[in-house]
């Protein structure tokens, strides 16, 4: 089920891309956000599986990067988008309601989704780092992250942009309207040799 709610202000979005309602009153939803702060600590669980920090298992295919230098990449990015699973539990006595006739409940809410773009802020932004969890792929939203991410440029008149992608998601983002070497244009490259 796909619905839509806007929260604009500038350049932020909140976007309800996924609703999920169960039985027993508790729901599910998926929200696009772009420009939140997003802690790094938050963002290294959702690249780990279970396990940490005893032996950490690469839940995504991220390499170890510093703490530090993370922050300072979120924190200097043009924008930020994210995924986050918010969870509702209903009450689970038969009329929803507690002892004292006031509704309970319980939400929580998990990161499963980021992609972060760099810009000069007028003409150019490049896309870095998109990554879903696993067990959320194929429902299309590293599709709805990276579109909604791509309006958000373009409501800023930022037109020219582009993205590092592995060799075995070029697919997915030419599906997207990204194309590779466009005209001939080649990506360079500059790595210390040390």
């Amino acid at each position: 089920m796909f619905s839509l709610s806007w929260a604009q202000n500038s350049t932020k979005d909140e976007i309800v891309l996924v609703t999920s309602e169960r039985p027993n009153g508790a729901s599910a939803r998926i929200v696009y956000r772009n420009n939140t702060v997003v802690d790094a600590a938050e963002l290294e669980r959702l690249c780990e599986k279970d396990g940490w920090p005893a032996r950490p298992v690469k839940k995504v295919g991220w390499p170890a990067r510093p703490g530090k230098k993370v922050e300072a990449a979120l924190r200097n990015s043009y924008l930020v988008a994210t995924l986050h699973l918010q969870l509702s539990k209903g009450d689970s006595s038969s009329n929803g309601s507690s002892s004292n006739g006031s509704s309970s409940s319980s939400s929580s809410e998990e990161l499963i989704g980021l992609a972060r773009a760099t810009s000069d802020h007028a003409f150019n932004a490049t896309i870095w780092d998109v990554l879903v969890d696993p067990d959320y792929q194929g429902q299309g939203l590293g599709k709805a992250l990276v579109e909604h991410m791509v309006r958000t440029l373009l409501r800023q008149d930022i037109t020219n942009i582009t993205l590092f992608a592995d060799a075995k998601v070029v697919e997915f983002y030419k599906q997207l309207g990204f194309e590779a070497d466009p005209e001939g244009i080649k990506g360079m490259f500059w790595y210390p040799k040390y």
